[in-house]
């Protein structure tokens, strides 16, 4: 957290619209966890599992769901939330805008823009980024560092691009020619819809044909390949290092742990959780949990 952040837990609880026990003037400077927390900081119990914690918890306050009300040290203020997971995360959101604000240009020097390029006044470009012709990047959009944005991507509003993202590479397409590779040229685009955001070095390859989308909402860690002519549904979410092959569809709401492949052209329909390290080989069409893993051995 950035130093010198101090928040009134009365304006926590009201920002969280939760149950305040304790002193609504204590300030609290940092969010921790239950085990590192110190005076000033507020922890929370986001499970069940982790009540041991509390038994030695420092910190000056907590978020827990009322049910465990009781469960906190005698002394330790106490903000009372049905979904503490969820609270957290608005709380990470409430103390991003207490910190200070990015000092320097909204676009960095560096960027190279092309002159053909539509990029909206609030949009903040980092340092060494790269857009292309015709590219569209919309209202309150952040590339980091390195950022390339390719020819006529189209990017939605509040877009959040970490560093080295690559929107627009080429496909994968060759067709063999007596032994040799012939390149197909790409010549689709890549869309991404509002409230996207893509993690480090992530790939979203442009269509052969057509369009690779992703829809409004899809969150992508790290390390991920988005192949050619890919469809994402609106508020899935992709782990680190999954791979999509060209032209599958994955439907909304979807969740793919880490190291999971999904083959080309296969369906998979909304509300569909995929185990880490999971091969999808076969169109996936009710929703449910799936898992594919062998066990190791040696």
């Amino acid at each position: 957290m950035t130093p010198g952040v101090s928040i009134r837990l009365s304006e926590i609880a009201s920002h969280l619209q939760a149950q305040l026990i304790g002193d609504p003037d204590c300030p609290i400077h940092r969010i921790a966890s239950l085990s590192e927390a110190n005076p000033g900081d507020l922890g929370f119990l986001s499970h069940e599992r982790y009540r041991h914690q509390l038994t030695d918890f420092r910190g000056s306050a907590v978020l827990v769901s009322p049910r465990h009300q009781g469960w906190a040290p005698e002394g330790v203020h106490q903000v009372l939330v049905e979904d503490v997971y969820l609270a957290y995360a608005k709380l990470t959101q409430l103390w991003r805008r207490h910190q200070s604000p990015t000092s320097g240009p909204k676009i960095h020097p560096s960027a190279v823009i092309h002159p053909s390029a539509w990029v909206d006044e609030d949009v903040h470009i980092g340092p060494l980024c790269v857009i292309e012709a015709g590219a569209r990047i919309g209202s309150g959009s952040r590339l980091m560092a390195h950022v390339c944005v390719g020819e006529g991507v189209s990017i939605g509003q509040r877009a959040v691009l970490h560093p080295g993202v690559v929107l627009g590479a080429d496909g994968f397409g060759f067709a063999l020619n007596q032994g040799q590779w012939e390149k197909i040229e790409q010549l689709g685009q890549v869309i991404l819809g509002d409230d996207v955001e893509l993690g480090a070095n992530t790939c979203v390859d442009r269509a052969a044909l057509g369009d690779t989308v992703l829809e409004t909402g899809v969150k992508i860690d790290n390390l991920v390949q988005i192949g050619h002519n890919v469809r994402i549904g609106a508020h899935s979410a992709l782990a680190g290092c999954v791979g999509i092959a060209g032209s599958a569809r994955i439907g909304a709401r979807c969740q793919i742990g880490g190291g999971a492949i999904v083959l080309g052209h296969l369906q998979i329909v909304d509300d569909v959780h995929i185990s880490a390290a999971s091969v999808v080989t076969r169109s996936i069409l009710k929703a449910g949990q799936y898992t594919g893993l062998f066990p190791l051995d040696d």
